[in-house]
């Protein structure tokens, strides 16, 4: 039977917020896996975007990670001491700064990456066939409903 659209929105809103809740809750968890690299959270979204989608001028990751270029280029400046990106003019406009992850920069986002999944793969010990199904079900929604932007902007 299909929901009245006053039912409808009524539902919808109730989902949206207990898979807001629940999101929230996850990522805080596995939020204190990332602790253990040494490296902030902004920096580390930083550092997928590099790693996952490739080389970015400075103003491109500004915009990606909706920071002002100022914050992004201290962050940048931060993350090239510590080796983990390599900074160059853009190869189109010489006035341009091109980002783009080291190896190390990638080990360490791969190694936190590895970290998280292990975390959450524990976390799932216990659930049922049915449960993991469902699970898997939800992810692949959630990843339609955000259409090409799961794709673009991977997540660590």
């Amino acid at each position: 039977m299909a929901l009245s659209s006053k039912s409808a929105q009524k539902k919808r809103q109730a989902v949206a917020q207990d898979v807001h809740r629940s999101a929230l809750h996850l990522l805080r968890h596995l939020r204190n896996v990332d602790r253990d690299l040494g490296i902030s959270a902004p920096r580390l979204s930083t550092l997928s975007v590099l790693v996952f989608v490739g080389p970015k001028t400075m103003g491109d990751l500004a915009a990606i990670e909706q920071v002002s270029q100022p914050t992004m280029s201290s962050q940048i400046k931060d993350m090239e001491a510590g080796g983990l990106v390599r900074v160059t003019a853009s190869p189109t406009d010489k006035r341009s700064k091109r980002v783009e992850a080291t190896a190390k920069g990638k080990k360490l986002l791969h190694d936190g990456r590895n970290k998280r999944v292990a975390q959450l793969a524990k976390m799932m010990d216990g659930l049922t066939a049915a449960e993991l199904q469902a699970l898997s079900a939800a992810a692949k929604i959630i990843d339609g409903m955000l259409g090409e932007r799961a794709v673009g902007q991977v997540i660590t």
